[in-house]
C-alpha cells in the first residue's frame, strides 16, 4: 500500500504543514527507520494496534504494512486528519480518532489485546506512559519513543544518576528495555536532544491500582528529597516506623532502594 503514497516529504509540502513545537512534534519521515521500530515493536499476529501523535503518518505507513490488526490513530493536531485519511485503503482497517491522547478512553478503542506503539509528542510522553501503567487499561506490550534522557530513567537501576519514581514504577508494572537509539538527524525538525524506543511488557504480578496509588504517594516523598535519609523523606508517611514494618534501613537514601523494597514500602503503608 506505501508503494502507491507520495514520499511523506512530498505529503507535508503538498499540505503546507509543518511541526508545531507547542505540541512538542518531531516527524520520523525515514521509512526505513520506521519499519524497523514497528519489527521490534512486532509480531502482532492480528492484534489491534493504538497510535498515539502519529502526525504525518510515518510510523502509520511501517504499522500499516505489518501483521497488525485494526489500527486506531490518536492525533490531536487535526491539521494532519486530512494526510492521515490518505493512508485508508477503504477496508475498515484503519481508525483516525482526532483527540487529546491524555483525555481518551483507550479502553474504548481497544479490540481485545492491543500493542500501544507511538513515537511519543515530547511534551506529554512521560505522562502518556503514566497513565498506561497506572490507569484501568492495560496493552498487551508498548513500544514507545521518548527523549534518550526519559528512556534511560525508565529503565535505571538502583544507585544510577537516571534512578527515580519513573524507574520504580515503571518496573513494578512491566519489563522495560531500551531497543533502539535514534540520533537527533532521524527526525524534522531534528530536536536538541536523542532519542530512544523503550519496549515494556506489562508483568502478569503488576500490583493493583490501590497499590499503585500508594507507591506514586510514597515515591513522591522519598525522591523529592532524595539526598535525605528516608526516615526524614518519609517522616509524613511514618518515617522510621513505615521503613521498619517495610524492612528498609531508616538510615537509606531513595536511589538505594529496588523496585521490591518500594513496593514493600507502599504495602506497609496501607497497614
Amino acid at each position: 500500500m506505501t508503494a502507491d503514497l507520495p514520499p511523506l516529504r512530498e505529503s507535508l509540502e503538498a499540505h503546507g504543514l509543518l511541526a508545531k513545537k507547542s505540541f512538542g512534534q518531531h516527524f520520523l519521515l525515514d521509512l526505513n527507520v520506521t519499519r524497523k521500530i514497528v519489527r521490534l515493536a512486532g509480531p502482532f499476529e492480528g492484534r489491534a494496534v493504538i497510535e498515539v501523535g502519529p502526525g504525518p503518518g510515518g510510523l502509520t505507513r511501517a504499522i500499516l504494512e505489518s501483521d497488525a490488526g485494526r489500527v486506531t490513530l490518536v492525533e490531536k493536531d487535526r491539521r494532519f486528519v486530512p494526510l492521515l485519511e490518505e493512508l485508508d485503503a477503504g477496508d475498515g482497517r484503519l481508525t483516525i480518532v482526532q483527540a487529546d491522547a491524555l483525555k481518551v478512553d483507550e479502553a474504548k478503542l481497544a479490540e481485545g489485546p492491543t500493542h500501544l506503539v507511538s513515537n511519543l509528542p515530547y511534551n506529554v510522553g512521560t505522562a502518556l506512559l503514566i497513565k498506561w501503567l497506572t490507569g484501568p487499561w492495560t496493552p498487551c506490550a508498548l513500544t514507545l519513543m521518548f527523549q534518550k534522557e526519559v528512556a534511560e530513567r525508565i529503565v535505571a537501576d538502583t544507585d544510577d544518576d537516571a534512578y527515580g519514581r519513573l524507574a520504580v514504577i515503571s518496573q513494578a508494572v512491566a519489563e522495560a528495555r531500551i531497543v533502539m537509539h535514534l540520533p537527533a538527524a532521524a527526525f524534522t525538525p531534528p530536536p536538541k536532544v536523542a532519542s530512544a524506543v523503550v519496549h515494556l511488557i506489562p508483568r502478569a504480578d503488576r500490583p493493583d491500582r490501590a497499590t499503585l496509588k500508594r507507591l506514586e504517594t510514597v515515591t513522591a516523598a522519598a525522591f523529592g528529597q532524595r539526598r535525605k535519609m528516608l526516615r526524614s523523606s518519609l517522616k509524613q508517611l511514618g518515617g522510621g516506623a513505615l521503613c521498619e514494618a517495610a524492612g528498609i534501613d531508616p538510615d537509606a537514601r531513595a536511589e538505594t532502594i529496588d523496585v521490591a523494597g518500594f513496593l514493600r514500602l507502599a504495602a506497609a503503608l496501607d497497614r
